[in-house]
């Protein structure tokens, strides 16, 4: 069973503990599943290799959490999770991902009229029976009818990138070890690295297609195989989404590639470009009016044979990125290796898992030269937040490890705060004691619905104090569960612009926060941006590829985003 498919499972096991009405249960097992379905290394090859033990070290995990761990991976199923399963019978995950419905709401749901799922919700809704129920009302009703029709919308059948991403590339790995195998790439909206998708793509060359197929459909990640042939497969893997793999010629590849890659309105434009040059375009090859291909092998040679310089996967949207291409006008993106710090990290000060050390070791291992530890400020009290006297201790903490790391690791850390915008605007730390930071963040946690004139004057007030540098995941939006804040984005970027101060690109997988359209408005209008990790674990640091992708979408530059400079020239452009 793969880290995914385990993550959902504590991750479902933690709602249902919150229905029981648990106080302490649901957040671990939620923290355990948030660190398990981010973690690079596979679980059970951590148990094969330390057994018990070596799953009880890891941050979050203790010995009964361990034990149902060990369960999962020798058996592929957890007794006590069927058991919760068939106490309270409801499509848990969805009814709980629907704005305005927590694991109690649901419970009281399903105890009172029944309620198993999102249709039997919206039914019971429309018919005006939620309502009566204690603590529930009309404007309850509406909100949650609202979270239905955001749902319908935003998930079709999509998975979020970044809780699959791994199993794709594992299944990349794996594939390319074959020595039947010549080239192997994932396409897709994946290679786009779209926030979310409906499926996978995996592309291959091979003089010996049956044997690739075969492995390709018997490996442990599938769960059905719809087809099977010798140059298409489909399967089905156990995390629900549908992979395909297909196999061209080698001088076909980079043709594929292109076409499989996509967009389809991206592939459209470039089709019509090549019949006005009076060529064929299509999954096999650049064709001349005698039909013979005169480009194919890479993708390269089919964008310079139609006069363009290769276009980046993640900017292939129809978003005129062809006629930039065309004009010389192409940005040159944000790299994946350019940001040298990160500025949004979380510790087990407060919701993080790791110590303000192991954080720091975490960054400089991932490359980075500087980080800020912004923990929560006191009112977010769901996060443990630090009130004046705890932010104190913190902040002598982070020196004495800072003067460590500085001596032996190369890395300085910044001393920060993720201070919280209440609903009039206001700040729940006073000035005096943010201006003792060397960077502050300010977020909004709760009033999400207010007007889009409250919302926006709200995020206006706090980007006006002069001790606050960075908009924190400015819109709040998390996929597939919240929709954006509503807010007036052009008056943000101008106030933005005004005050210095930056925009935050959150790089978490279910937020990505500023979305790609936004980053390319706040591009056009010279604001400055930020791409950090919203670390909570030492392993969230592989976070910040999602962020740089969200910002290449954006078709964000590296002058664009403030922490590729090194760390003086970072801090002197600060408000």
């Amino acid at each position: 069973m793969k880290n995914y498919d385990i993550a959902r499972i504590l991750h479902e096991i933690a709602i249902y503990e919150g229905m029981k009405g648990e106080k302490f249960k649901p957040r671990a097992y939620e923290k355990a599943a948030l660190y398990i379905g981010s973690l690079n290394d596979d679980l059970g090859t951590i148990y094969k290799n330390g057994g018990v033990k070596a799953l009880m070290e890891l941050p979050g995990i203790g010995r009964n959490i361990a034990e149902k761990l060990v369960e999962l991976i020798q058996t592929g199923e957890l007794a006590y999770y069927e058991e919760l399963k068939k106490e309270i019978p409801v499509d848990i995950t969805i009814l709980s991902s629907i704005e305005g419905m927590g694991p109690k709401k649901v419970k009281v749901l399903y105890e009172k009229l029944g309620i198993t799922n999102i249709e039997e919700l919206e039914k019971s809704i429309r018919e005006k029976r939620v309502r009566d129920l204690q603590g529930f009302g009309e404007k309850s009703e509406k909100k949650i009818l609202n979270g239905i029709e955001f749902f319908k919308k935003s998930h079709g059948g999509r998975f979020i990138l970044g809780l699959v991403l791994n199993t794709f590339e594992d299944i990349l790995h794996q594939l390319k070890s074959l020595d039947t195998v010549k080239n192997v790439q994932l396409a897709g909206s994946a290679r786009r690295m779209k926030q979310s998708i409906g499926d996978a793509d995996f592309l291959a060359a091979s003089y010996k297609p049956d044997k690739v197929m075969d492995f390709f459909t018997s490996m442990p990640e599938v769960a059905h195989i719809h087809t099977k042939g010798t140059t298409k497969s489909t399967v089905r893997l156990k995390s629900g989404i549908n992979c395909d793999l297909r196999i061209v010629p080698e001088e076909s590849f980079g043709a594929a590639l292109q076409y499989f890659t996509g967009s389809k309105q991206h592939n459209v434009v470039l089709r019509t470009m090549a019949l006005h040059k009076g060529y064929k375009l299509n999954e096999y090859g650049l064709y001349d009016k005698r039909n013979r291909q005169i480009a194919g092998r890479t993708e390269e040679s089919i964008y310079l044979k139609l006069g363009l310089p290769l276009i980046p996967p993640e900017l292939r949207e129809d978003k005129g990125e062809i006629e930039a291409a065309r004009d010389g006008r192409l940005p040159k993106l944000v790299g994946y290796d350019d940001l040298k710090g990160d500025l949004q990290i979380h510790t087990d000060w407060t919701d993080g898992n790791n110590a303000i050390i192991e954080m720091a070791q975490a960054a400089k291992k991932a490359g980075l030269e500087y980080i800020a530890i912004t923990d929560h400020s006191r009112t977010l009290e769901i996060a443990r937040g630090l009130n004046k006297e705890k932010l104190k201790e913190q902040e002598k903490e982070i020196k004495k490890v800072n003067d460590t790391m500085k001596h032996n690791e190369g890395i300085t850390i910044l001393s920060g705060v993720e201070v919280n915008i209440l609903k009039d605007g206001s700040l729940d730390l006073d000035n005096n004691i943010l201006k003792e930071f060397d960077i502050v963040g300010a977020a909004v946690h709760s009033y999400f619905s207010l007007s889009k004139e409250e919302q926006t004057k709200r995020l206006v007030s706090a980007m006006y104090n002069t001790n606050i540098d960075i908009l924190f995941h400015p819109t709040c939006r998390v996929i597939q569960k919240r929709q954006p804040l509503d807010v007036d984005f052009d008056k943000i970027l101008d106030v933005s612009k005004e005050t210095n101060t930056i925009l935050e690109v959150d790089s978490s997988p279910e937020r990505l926060d500023l979305q790609d359209e936004y980053i390319q408005h706040a591009v056009e209008n010279k604001c400055k941006l930020i791409i950090d990790s919203d670390a909570h674990d030492k392993s969230h640091f592989h976070f910040l590829k999602f962020g740089i992708s969200q910002a290449r979408r954006g078709w964000a530059e590296k002058k664009d985003v403030i922490n590729t400079l090194p760390l003086e020239k970072f801090l002197k452009s600060l408000k």
